[in-house]
């Protein structure tokens, strides 16, 4: 079968792999749908990514139909797939966080992922997609990292909330906030991206510098998503933080973090870690996208063939000014 693989950094290419023959007990097979392409498939393909061993078939996010009945399910049945595969027994699984479990493998980094005709997954790693488009189904992981953040933020109706980084987990985060009832604000170096955040889905057009970002609020924020994935920018929002706020760190980075303890304890600031999502944070998505509460058309950036991939791959991780979410189509 045709597989979508990072061959090298700097290279992507369709490959022939082996069709899936043999399903393990408690996996299922899928024919999968469609895939959204996402920052870390970039930065695989710009070999920036500290965990991956090539070549790699890419993609995580991922949409697809079940290909025979099982006990739970039917044959074409439409599901979100969890990519976090994760061992069960670790003390992170055993207290109900399987997206933080110390032994995870993602679906497309730690092992192949889903750009390809069929994939066998865990059971327990499939969603029902009911009501959802195959388009929708494949945004629905993306959009549940920013909805776990927010979550875990406990974010509530009238908070001043910032969002640095407008890129896809960003706006996630934003608009699952809005959901809550907080007043968004967004900041980003790129005013292109303002600007479509803006025109697409309606916030102020927002900042450029955290210092205009501060300027703009009496007291700081009650909650700051981080989606930035900058260490510098990390530490300059420190100060942006309102007393007795909340910081999010959504985005990870490989540097230190360095923040001014005086500072940080005067405020009694609680500084939260935000890793994958689970399953209350899918449920949210595809609810949010059944509720018409997200413009699935707003987020789709594109929507193209795994053929046009091999040549489009590269403009796409060049530029991503403009861009939100990119999606593979392999089968509706």
């Amino acid at each position: 079968m045709r597989a979508g693989v990072v061959v090298e950094p700097g290279t992507f290419a369709v490959q022939d792999r082996p069709v899936v023959t043999e399903v393990p007990d408690g996996w299922v097979l899928i024919d999968i749908c469609a895939v959204g392409l996402c920052g870390t498939d970039y930065h695989i393909f710009e070999g920036k990514h500290p965990f991956l061993a090539y070549p790699r078939v890419i993609g995580h996010e991922l949409s697809g139909r079940v290909l025979e009945d099982t006990d739970n399910w039917s044959a074409g049945d439409l599901v979100v797939v969890n990519p976090y595969l994760s061992c069960g027994d670790c003390r992170a699984c055993r207290r109900g966080k399987p997206n933080c479990c110390s032994k995870i493998e993602v679906l497309g980094v730690h092992r192949d992922g889903g750009l390809v005709p069929q994939l066998a997954v865990p059971a327990q790693n499939l969603y029902a997609a009911d009501g959802l488009t195959s388009l929708q189904a494949a945004m629905v992981e993306f959009l549940a990292i920013g909805a776990h953040a927010v979550r875990r933020s406990g974010v509530t109706n009238g908070d001043t909330v910032l969002v640095t980084g407008v890129g896809p987990i960003g706006i996630g985060a934003a608009l699952f906030a809005r959901l809550k009832g907080a007043h968004v604000t967004l900041l980003d170096l790129s005013t292109e991206r303002l600007a479509m955040a803006a025109d697409k889905f309606g916030f102020d057009s927002g900042h450029t510098s955290v210092e205009a970002a501060i300027k703009a609020t009496d007291e700081g924020y009650d909650v700051l998503f981080d989606a930035t994935g900058h260490g510098g920018a990390i530490e300059a929002g420190f100060p942006a933080v309102a007393h007795g706020g909340s910081y999010v760190l959504v985005s990870v980075v490989k540097d230190d973090i360095t923040f001014n303890d005086p500072e940080f304890h005067k405020r009694e600031m609680r500084l939260i870690g935000s890793r994958n999502a689970l399953k209350v944070d899918f449920d949210w998505v595809m609810s949010a996208f059944r509720d018409n509460l997200i413009d699935a058309d707003a987020l789709s950036s594109n929507v193209i063939s795994l053929d046009d991939l091999t040549i489009a791959f590269g403009e796409l991780a060049a530029d991503r000014a403009g861009l939100i979410k990119a999606i593979v189509q392999l089968n509706e």
